[in-house]
């Protein structure tokens, strides 16, 4: 990991090339797109033409793009739900267990954080929280499975009260499903559809249907390059709940800290993807050293040890601070997805944190946990997003819908400030429609 001194180094260091990265194309990308089209293009016309070519040819499009792309033979796009239950019993009873102990406690959270409508009847004010009528996750496949974000998608919309939830996940090249654990996620949450659907092609067939796909509401959830360009156009046409980068982890620590600890936390969040950002914020120079060794000889005994050094090696950052102030600011100002604060009298610097996804308090309030079922959605901001985002929840499946029902007394009161500020808008319209009520009287 990179070691850099002094806040305002460390700052220039932390917020050098950060955001999405959605304007600059790789060259596999172009590559790409020339294989499946005939032609070299940047990644949002290459995306832009799958898009396209699912709302025109619908079910075959995604075929035979899903076969050019991932060389996955896609027979079955819709998942039957016999497949899902025969899933949740092949997979092993330790993991059916912990799936379903990280449901019921991401429900409980969700429960709690319902909002309930309200009335003011003196005033004539209220608001009805509505759900949306459908909405759909796309589930990451590829180098890993991920049943948790099954149920950190699914569970919330059916907390908030969606009629038809729906999940997107790429298949294997042995039978073209997705694996066992994310079926059996899907079963345990109750999702209502599962498509064998991967790509910008899924956010497309989740947005606008195909023959076998129903359109959704919302769509939500992590993904690549891809998924998230697919994201950012299909928006408008229908909801997003953000568009995300590779992961990230800020560990706030003074010397009380325990180095073994922010080691295997910096770690855990490196061995994800070799754009995974790992960062540790720190005053002591001595805790620095301690957790910088640790990593060299604890990422040896990782599975995924290539992928996790690339990470350390390429994203990863340690910057040393004079001050806990200066630690807050720098962490504010980069925006971290995850914030874990191993620091004397943690809580006392929560009023503190204005930029995070989620924080985690104490060493044993880590942030592993918070990717598998302590309570909150592990979908969270990344890239800086959480300047003006949250992370996912039941607010990602609810409308607020204000009603006024105020009295005669109270709109004639208000009639002839509407009427003045219409008239400087230039909408006599607008005036003559609330002076005409006074002269009904």
């Amino acid at each position: 990991m990179k070691t850099v001194i002094g806040f305002e180094n460390s700052l220039e260091e932390l917020l050098s090339g950060r955001g999405l990265g959605l304007d600059t194309t790789p060259e596999w990308v172009s590559r790409s797109a020339e294989a499946i089209f005939g032609e070299r293009m940047d990644i949002v016309p290459y995306v832009q033409r799958i898009i396209d070519g699912v709302k025109s040819e619908g079910d075959n499009f995604l075929r035979s793009v899903t076969h050019q792309i991932e060389d996955i033979p896609l027979q079955q796009i819709e998942v039957d739900k016999e497949s899902l239950g025969n899933a949740y019993e092949r997979i092993h009873k330790d993991l059916r267990l912990s799936l379903e102990v990280s449901a019921s406690r991401v429900k409980e959270f969700q429960e709690k954080c319902l909002p309930q409508n309200w009335e003011d009847r003196d005033s004539g004010y209220a608001v009805n929280f509505v759900p949306v009528e459908s909405a759909a996750a796309y589930v990451p496949g590829g180098t890993a499975r991920y049943p948790s974000t099954v149920l950190m998608t699914a569970v919330p919309a059916k907390v908030a009260g969606v009629g038809r939830f729906s999940i997107a996940c790429p298949g294997s090249r042995e039978d073209g499903l997705p694996p066992d654990s994310v079926l059996a996620a899907a079963y345990i949450a109750k999702v209502d559809k599962v498509y064998s659907l991967g790509g910008a092609q899924a956010i497309a067939a989740l947005a606008y249907g195909t023959e076998s796909v129903v359109k959704s509401d919302v769509i939500c959830g992590p993904g690549n390059i891809f998924v998230t360009v697919a994201k950012k156009l299909v928006y408008g046409d229908v909801g997003i709940d953000g568009l995300y980068g590779p992961t990230e982890t800020v560990i706030l620590a003074d010397e009380t800290a325990n180095p073994t600890l922010c080691a295997a936390d910096l770690l855990a969040q490196a061995e994800h993807d070799p754009l995974a950002k790992p960062v540790l914020i720190t005053t002591s120079e001595t805790l620095a050293r301690e957790i910088k060794s640790q990593l060299s000889t604890r990422v040896l005994n990782l599975d995924r040890i290539d992928i996790a050094k690339a990470s350390l090696n390429n994203q990863g950052v340690i910057a040393i601070v004079d001050s806990i102030e200066d630690a807050i600011e720098l962490s504010n100002s980069f925006a971290p997805e995850h914030l874990s604060i191993s620091v004397r009298n943690a809580t006392s610097i929560v009023p503190e944190i204005r930029n995070a996804g989620m924080v985690f308090l104490g060493e044993y309030s880590h942030e592993v946990l918070g990717d598998y079922g302590v309570g909150p959605s592990h979908v969270m901001p990344t890239a800086g997003t959480a300047k003006f985002n949250s992370g996912l929840g039941i607010h990602t499946f609810i409308k607020n819908i204000p009603v006024v029902n105020i009295s005669i007394e109270s709109a004639l009161e208000m009639t002839p400030h509407a009427s003045i500020i219409a008239r400087e808008e230039g909408l006599t319209g607008h005036a003559e429609a609330a002076e005409i009520r006074q002269e009904l009287l």
